[in-house]
């Protein structure tokens, strides 16, 4: 994968994140400097880049879907259940990339959708063994070992474009 592609994965995870209330605005300020840095460039990307921490809160509601518009990326309202989705498998990567712990994932998928959201529902699942385990490490460890390859199926995804959407002068 290269800079850029992992750039716009990125920021579409901060964004289905953002939307889900899970992070802040300056959270997705920050991405869409890192976006830049690493080669993604449009005008949108810029001015959201170019926001304060203070501005943030205000502004990114009204930058960030131009922003990906212009990259080719979504931002699915967080009510329905592409923007859930979103936010669930954006969960799984940051576990994946260690930002939180096998169960901190579970825990958080099951308070956010319970058993309710048919993409999470496994892990709603493991979320109720890890609340009957003994503390026992080799039963905890299987069950990391289930929610870190139920995480990989989600942060599976269909290829996010790279390049920006054309753009008029």
């Amino acid at each position: 994968m290269t800079s850029t592609e992992a750039a716009a994965i990125a920021l579409q995870d901060h964004a289905a994140l953002w939307s889900a209330g899970e992070i802040s605005a300056s959270e997705v300020v920050s991405a869409a400097c890192d976006a830049l840095v690493a080669g993604l460039d449009t005008p949108g990307l810029r001015i959201l880049a170019a926001c304060t921490r203070a501005e943030a809160d205000y502004d990114v509601h009204d930058l960030l879907p131009p922003a990906l518009d212009e990259l080719g990326l979504n931002l699915h309202p967080a009510a329905g259940v592409a923007g859930q989705e979103a936010a669930a498998r954006a969960l799984a990567r940051r576990m994946l990339s260690g930002e939180m712990k096998p169960w901190e994932l579970t825990f958080r998928i099951r308070q956010r959708y319970g058993h309710e959201l048919p993409l999470t529902q496994r892990l709603a699942e493991l979320d109720d063994e890890y609340a009957l385990l003994e503390d026992r490490d080799r039963d905890v460890e299987r069950v990391d070992a289930e929610v870190t390859a139920e995480a990989r199926r989600l942060a599976g995804h269909p290829r996010i474009p790279t390049e920006p959407a054309d753009i008029p002068s």
